[in-house]
């Protein structure tokens, strides 16, 4: 008698709303999982806001380990430079990369290179920002990449020209979606150059947050 209570009890509770069967509760309401909260950076070192005509992207620079790169990179800011300024080559896959360019693909003048500081020890994974160059280790002006993927080649790996890689400065911190929207535009070649937006993206202007 008290064993068949026991069972009776086990199937009343298994019939319950919200449960199992008919009696399920269609009232409960699915919570969407937590967005991660943006990362926190480092004390001391500057963030700022690249708005570009495809949204904003905010970015913390690197002054502890890249100060050469970031200096010059906040200069270029100071100066109005990159306002009207394009991502002119767009990799899928690789890099999104720009500052340098007017939509009509006139190269703007820029100040001298500047100290190549890839020796700092910080790697070209997805989400950082690196300087741009040419074959010249120390030919990086105005331009900046996105890493979109984890460039391990683009590292530093020796002090031989092609190992020794291209300068990490800053990380994204908010809209790596707008950089992947950008990644996402059609592209073809313009000049002598490939990988070109069809349609300019542009970058409006940088503020220091």
């Amino acid at each position: 008698m008290f064993i068949a209570a026991i069972i009776c009890l086990a199937f009343a509770n298994l019939a319950s709303p919200g449960t199992w069967g008919d009696g399920q509760d269609k009232t409960r309401v699915q919570v969407p999982p937590l967005q991660a909260p943006a990362p926190t950076p480092a004390p001391g070192n500057p963030v700022v806001v690249i708005s570009t005509s495809m949204g904003d992207i905010t970015v913390e620079l690197f002054k502890d380990r890249a100060p050469v790169s970031v200096e010059n990179f906040l200069q270029y800011v100071k100066d109005g430079f990159y306002e009207g300024t394009i991502f002119h080559r767009v990799k899928r896959g690789y890099v999104v990369q720009g500052g340098g360019y007017t939509p009509e693909m006139v190269e703007k003048g820029t100040r001298p290179p500047i100290q190549n500081e890839a020796t700092n020890g910080l790697r070209n994974t997805r989400g950082t920002v690196a300087m741009a160059r040419t074959q010249a280790l120390r030919s990086g002006t105005s331009q900046f990449y996105f890493n979109l993927a984890n460039n391990s080649e683009l590292d530093h790996r020796g002090y031989a020209p092609p190992d020794f890689g291209y300068a990490v400065f800053g990380r994204v911190l908010e809209g790596m979606d707008v950089v992947d929207t950008i990644a996402a535009t059609p592209v073809g070649a313009s000049g002598p150059h490939d990988d070109v937006p069809l349609a300019p993206v542009i970058i409006q202007k940088i503020t220091v947050k």
